[in-house]
């Protein structure tokens, strides 16, 4: 007897990517100009979305996405009802389920959802009939398709609008890169074309969650750690992509929301998210094909002002502000020195902000964090490669307690020689390491133990970072060149911690 096919599940599989929303118009002839775009022709649309969900956010909680869409071109108005789940949240390349079907107005149909996974979600019609328009995106789409020799086929769509929910707005400018056939890496080549000449960045973010953010006006804060759970079953580089991914998210992430928003939180939590990639990095290294990951020379810059800022931003709020009384003291000349200080200091800020979004509009920095993207979709063992394993070789389990010890010991060994500021600064630094690895492989480890570790770690980084904190804001300061005797108040200030540490 003939077996049937199985029946292949709709899907979208994207590039999704930001860009600067200061120029839309050059954005979209800079782009037709491009070698890959050009003498392509292109294929003007607006289109007007509203997405439904209940009024406690159902659909979202599942990840689900649904959307009547009205499709405005030359030709007559047409109506689109479209199903998404699933997705990663964590990357700007996603794969989820869609589903997309015409419908006759500007209402939504549960005929248009037969077929689909929706009787799944919503057995009994309750949730259908619960709907309410959350959000609206409006945007005009300019779209180009490339084809290649090799089969595959890809849209690139420029997308210029807005996000409204709640009586707020925000532009909306990002391009999506969508494969048509062929396979993912082909949206990477496209995408590293691309950011060849323009400044793009990696969006983790859909539409449909900045716009649910916008309603709960969210859309500014900073991204936090949210390490994810491992499995045991899983092989350690499957564990490396996960934990790899989510930290590089959290960094690109909070990159992306500090070009639109000024908040020195972004600023830290940027900061945390590459510390903890690389950290990470470090510790799956020993599985890791190291020939294969991307540089990261292009990104040193960024790096370097995004570290400048944050150390202006932690002394300007977090160190100095403590100490104005002690120096003061009622003085009416050392209150003037500390108030023309504190003006420098946020001025010089201000500066270093500007070379931050400098930094992030240049070309090679898109590029990079792109490269890094593809890296990690590519990074685990082929499917099926953890199950056929060894049985004598090292389960994941092991292999991070192994890890994390291997961390301890070093930390330890590290502590027993703290006498000059060069051998307190790498204690620290190994006490950042090992409490991003309890974080990362925490459910791999035993509690009881790691969690004296990490309370260790904690309380390490915290002490030398206090004591480091003054000693910084004091070179800040003598490179802002503010009046001596304050200078010269911190660096007793540092050397009286010293004494006490």
């Amino acid at each position: 007897m003939k077996k049937t096919a199985p029946v292949r599940r709709p899907e979208e599989i994207e590039l999704k990517l930001a860009l600067p929303a200061s120029d839309p118009v050059g954005l979209e002839k800079q782009l037709a100009r491009l070698p890959v775009l050009a003498r392509r022709k292109a294929i003007h649309l607006h289109l007007h979305n509203t997405y439904y969900d209940t009024l406690d956010q159902s659909l979202r909680k599942k990840r689900v996405a649904l959307r009547l869409r009205r499709v405005v071109s030359d030709v007559k108005p047409e109506w689109l009802q479209t199903l998404k789940i699933g997705g990663s949240n964590d990357s700007s390349f996603s794969q989820r389920g869609e589903w997309e079907t015409p419908v006759p107005g500007a209402e939504l149909a549960l005929p248009a959802l037969r077929g689909t996974p929706w009787s799944d979600i919503d057995p009994d019609g309750s949730l259908f009939r619960a709907l309410v328009p959350s959000f609206v995106t409006s945007f005009d789409r300019t779209s180009w398709t490339v084809r290649r020799r090799d089969g595959s086929v890809v849209e690139v769509s420029l997308d210029v609008g807005q996000i409204v929910a709640e009586g707020r707005s925000i532009p909306l400018c990002e391009l999506e890169l969508e494969l048509l056939a062929g396979k993912p890496a082909t949206l990477f080549d496209l995408a590293r074309q691309i950011a060849h000449s323009i400044a793009v960045m990696p969006e983790t973010r859909s539409k449909a969650e900045r716009g649910y953010a916008l309603a709960q006006n969210s859309l500014n804060l900073s991204l936090h750690a949210q390490p994810p759970s491992l499995s045991s079953r899983m092989s350690p580089s499957e564990a490396a992509q996960r934990v790899l991914r989510e930290m590089f998210c959290q960094f690109t992430a909070n990159l992306n929301t500090l070009r639109d928003f000024d908040d020195t939180e972004l600023v830290h939590q940027a900061r945390v998210g590459w510390r903890r990639f690389k950290s990470a990095y470090r510790l799956f290294k020993p599985v890791l094909a190291v020939a294969d990951v991307p540089s990261w020379e292009s990104l040193q810059t960024l790096l370097t002002v995004l570290g400048e800022l944050r150390d202006l931003d932690v002394a300007r709020t977090e160190t100095l502000p403590p100490y104005a009384p002690a120096y003061g003291a009622g003085n009416a000349s050392r209150e003037g020195q500390w108030q023309a200080m504190t003006q420098a200091m946020t001025q010089a800020a201000q500066v270093q902000r500007k070379a931050v979004c400098y930094a992030l509009k240049t070309p090679a920095v898109g590029a990079t964090l792109l490269e890094i993207t593809q890296w990690l979709e590519e990074l685990p063992e082929p499917k099926g490669a953890a199950d056929s394993r060894p049985d004598h070789e090292v389960s994941l389990r092991h292999w991070a307690r192994h890890r994390i010890d291997r961390l301890h010991r070093q930390l330890k060994a590290a502590l027993q020689n703290t006498d000059t500021v060069e051998s307190r600064h790498r204690a620290r630094i190994l006490a950042k390491r090992l409490r991003y690895g309890i974080e990362a492989l925490s459910s791999l480890l035993s509690r009881r133990r790691t969690k004296r570790w990490y309370q260790q770690a904690t309380e390490l980084q915290t002490s030398i970072g206090i004591s480091r904190d003054v000693v910084q804001a004091g070179v800040l300061l003598a490179r802002l060149e503010v009046n001596r005797e304050l200078v010269e108040f911190l660096r007793g200030v540092a050397a009286g911690q010293e004494k006490l540490g």
